[in-house]
């Protein structure tokens, strides 16, 4: 492809969806700030692809981008693995990007296996951390860290032979910047010279899955159960405190997996990542694989009867007893506030 030291900049694909940025391309635009920052003469520069977009590539300027490379074209109104696997490889052999990073959403997860493969370079998935060597020299070597073994442990995965450096990264784990409408940037018309010929497939109807209640991610107050509640009585409990604080309901893959809530409810590593002002963790014993999921939270409450349950590490204030005791009372002195 090209050399090392030919390489600059770091690249962030500026997901984007029916005229919507997706939220985790702006966390990975903040993160891409953050690291640039560590990185001499180091940009920050967005890839932004579909059709009549103009006005994402001045948002994505706002959130932090020093350039948003732009193809806009009918044929990317759409994704598409053929047309957009074209755009991205053809923009990193133009451009020469020493890093890429891609949102580890639906869409993201099939593209970037396609570019990497494309551009023969690696790939570190479904990563929860980027950081940049501080003893490489020139800073050019980043540390991308991810889950494995189920989230029993956490690597650190370098690639020090070719660029760029990929990686997809978890929505929820990272920071947006808050937009500033006077910082400036270039944008850049591409022409990927797409045709006809790129469009290998027809897409004949879009069904969109319609989501049941409020989206975790999205919840400033989440009241979470785990095993210790039970069963789906006791999260008539959790939801009851819920009501008051006007908070969401969420769980544990253990109480996923036993029925008692929703796949779209559970918390961690194999669920959602989410960054809620607070989180009451119930019955919850606090295996790493949840944990990671939620302890860049404001502030965790948790409420276990074993008192050297792992989530009280984590945790901001600790109450060791039943919640079924406990919760009762706090939601009690938590109503009283609110009238």
């Amino acid at each position: 492809m090209y050399k090392i030291e030919e390489a600059r900049d770091y690249f962030v694909f500026v997901e984007q969806r029916d005229g919507k940025i997706m939220d985790v391309a702006l966390e990975l635009i903040g993160e891409a700030t953050k690291l640039v920052k560590e990185t001499d003469g180091y940009h920050v520069v967005g890839i932004l692809l579909g059709h009549d977009i103009k006005d994402l590539a001045d948002q994505a300027i706002a959130y932090g981008c020093d350039k948003v490379i732009m193809v806009d074209d009918i044929h990317l109104k759409t994704y598409l693995p053929e047309p957009y696997t074209k755009c991205v490889a053809g923009i990193i052999q133009e451009f020469k990007p020493d890093g890429l990073f891609i949102g580890a959403t639906s869409l993201g997860r099939d593209l970037g296996p396609r570019v990497a493969a494309r551009i023969k370079t690696g790939l570190t998935a479904d990563a929860t951390l980027i950081e940049v060597d501080p003893e490489h020299e020139g800073n050019k070597l980043l540390w991308v860290t991810r889950p494995a073994f189920g989230g029993n442990l956490f690597g650190t995965i370098i690639c020090p032979d070719f660029r760029p450096q990929m990686a997809t990264i978890r929505p929820g784990v990272l920071l947006k910047n808050v937009p500033d409408n006077n910082h400036q940037g270039e944008i850049i018309a591409f022409d990927a010279q797409l045709s006809d010929a790129d469009i290998n497939m027809e897409i004949i109807d879009i069904v969109k899955k319609v989501a049941e209640g409020v989206d975790i991610t999205k919840a400033e107050i989440l009241v979470s159960g785990g095993r210790g509640v039970g069963g789906p009585e006791g999260f008539d409990v959790l939801a009851e405190c819920a009501e008051v604080i006007d908070a969401v309901v969420s769980g544990s893959r253990a109480a996923v997996d036993s029925g008692w809530l929703p796949k779209a409810k559970q918390v961690g590593q194999t669920g959602k990542t989410v960054r809620p002002l607070v989180y009451i963790a119930c019955g919850i014993s606090g295996a790493v694989q949840h944990t990671a999921g939620m302890d860049k939270a404001d502030l965790i409450i948790a409420i276990n009867k074993d008192k050297y349950a792992p989530i009280f590490d984590v945790a901001h204030v600790g109450i060791v007893g039943d919640l079924f005791k406990v919760l009762p009372e706090l939601t009690k002195e938590l109503e009283k506030v609110r009238k």
